[in-house]
């Protein structure tokens, strides 16, 4: 059968980082549509910058976690938004933590600020600073290992935040209690939607990834590791 609810991670998942959606990749989200299933994106960025890198492709939006959601409005022809929470952020306190956590592990050289503090109340840290070399950041954790070996002194530290290894050389922290998994049952509540009857599609889904949460709280979970086969994957559970 099929579910109800398709939510999608997007980077990694159905594009490459930053990049619009192929024509593979909106074909079988029509084909979804077309079955009468709801779509989902549920994403780290904002609302409006996942809409961007969708080119305003007509599916629902969880923003920030969870702290934000827009609807598509069919007849508007755009994303509206109907919930945007924001979360007050201690930010000398959350630099004073960092400071101490760069100067346990040697971080205490790095360009630009050590901390991205976000509207939302996320907040990115930065381990090579904002202002990093992009070659820089890529080659400092290419597989992860460094910041997985660190993510559990970085939870403990930031109790109040919910970690993830982000992008090629930060931490992402989302206050608590939101990330992904939180952000799906919440809406999954409101809609009266049974998790059996959702399936969540990601590929960050390792230690420390912004989409384990939702496989450790038992979403049916379609993992990817290639982006560029998720259009046929997709299409697979029609035939």
């Amino acid at each position: 059968m099929t579910p109800r609810l398709f939510a999608f991670d997007l980077d990694g998942t159905l594009t490459q980082h930053k990049t619009p959606l192929s024509s593979e990749a909106r074909g079988a989200l029509d084909a979804l549509r077309a079955r009468g299933a709801a779509l989902l994106m549920v994403g780290a960025g904002s609302c409006a910058r996942i809409a961007r890198q969708m080119e305003d492709y007509p599916i629902d939006i969880l923003g920030n976690y969870g702290m934000q959601l827009a609807l598509w409005d069919s007849g508007a022809r755009t994303h509206r938004i109907v919930l945007d929470e924001r979360r007050p952020c201690d930010r000398e306190d959350v630099l004073r933590r960092a400071a101490a956590f760069r100067e346990r592990h040697g971080l205490t050289d790095f360009a630009g600020e050590s901390i991205e503090f976000h509207d939302s109340g996320v907040v990115t840290f930065a381990l090579l600073g904002t202002r990093a070399a992009q070659a820089d950041k890529l080659a400092f954790d290419p597989d992860r290992s460094r910041r997985r070996a660190l993510y559990a002194e970085v939870c403990a530290l930031f109790p109040d935040f919910k970690v993830f290894v982000g992008g090629s050389s930060s931490f992402d922290m989302a206050p608590a209690p939101f990330d992904k998994a939180y952000a799906l049952a919440r809406l999954c509540g409101e809609r009266g939607i049974a998790k059996e009857d959702v399936l969540y599609v990601g590929d960050d889904y390792g230690p420390g990834g912004n989409d384990e949460s939702v496989l450790l709280a038992g979403f049916p979970f379609l993992k990817i590791d290639d982006y560029r086969a998720t259009p046929a994957k997709l299409l697979s559970l029609l035939s």
